[in-house]
């Protein structure tokens, strides 16, 4: 009984050296459209954190150290680069990494070169999507290795280069999943609905805010089943797959926002790859 008693013991003091390390393992990918995880040490409270005067998504790992999330914008060049934490200017550094291209046809040219007044709509949606973005509740989010939100295959992978109809574009800015119009789209973690909207390009679209700056988008939705200022629990269904906006076929396009830079949705889920 006694040597069963001091290996429980063991095995919980091993608790806490054993999860050391997780975030960082599963968030650490420092490369433009990834993430970085920079230590920011043990003190009780957690250290305001910013990168690119935007604020920071900390978290305490192991009950001591703690963390900062810095999502790295797709322009960011490879190299060194520094967030400011309670005074201090901490390093952390960008790997390169290279994104192949996508060509795509489209039958409606206006997708590819919008009139005058499809631009004047998309700069006021692109507005209300850059202030759902940059908004920053102090609330913590749920968990970091999140669901996928539909069961089904990549199918377009992000940061693609994309070219339509021959003509050079905005990189993609997410993960594409080829699955069947109607599909239940699932929140991968908790979170508010901040913004419902049908847009020119991404159709009928769901921003949930997750806490501390991390956001996710879901676009090209047949059907929403959220309105904004909905609370979500993980896995709560917000819509159904569909084709609208600028879609060749029924998918879904989500989107991963950290410290208003877009990133690759595949490190939450555990599937980056270089």
């Amino acid at each position: 009984m006694s040597r069963l008693f001091a290996a429980c013991c063991a095995l919980l003091l091993a608790l806490p050296v054993h999860a050391e390390g997780f975030i960082s393992r599963l968030l650490d990918k420092p490369v433009p459209g990834g993430v970085a995880v920079v230590d920011l040490g043990d003190g009780p409270t957690p250290p305001k954190a910013t990168y690119q005067d935007k604020p920071l998504l900390t978290v305490r790992e192991d009950g001591k150290r703690w963390l900062a999330i810095v999502g790295i914008p797709l322009t960011v060049k490879p190299g060194e680069q520094h967030i400011e934490a309670d005074g201090r200017s901490l390093a952390f550094r960008v790997e390169p990494r290279h994104y192949r291209e996508q060509r795509i046809t489209l039958k409606n040219q206006r997708q590819v070169d919008p009139n005058p007044d499809d631009l004047k709509r998309i700069e006021r949606e692109l507005a209300e999507q850059t202030d759902a973005y940059r908004r920053f509740k102090p609330r913590p989010p749920s968990n970091l290795l999140f669901d996928k939100p539909v069961a089904g295959p990549l199918s377009s992978p992000f940061g693609l280069r994309r070219f339509f109809n021959g003509e050079e574009r905005n990189p993609h800015s997410g993960l594409d999943f080829a699955v069947p119009a109607g599909t239940p789209v699932k929140t991968p973690a908790a979170g508010k609905v901040t913004l419902v909207g049908d847009y020119f390009f991404n159709g009928q679209t769901v921003f949930v805010d997750h806490g501390q700056g991390l956001v996710s988008m879901f676009c090209h939705l047949s059907r929403v089943e959220v309105k904004t200022g909905d609370e979500l629990p993980r896995g709560a269904v917000l819509g159904r797959v569909g084709a609208t906006g600028r879609a060749t076929g029924p998918h879904l396009h989500w989107n991963v926002s950290l410290n208003d830079a877009r990133v690759d949705p595949a490190i939450f889920i555990g599937k980056f790859s270089r």
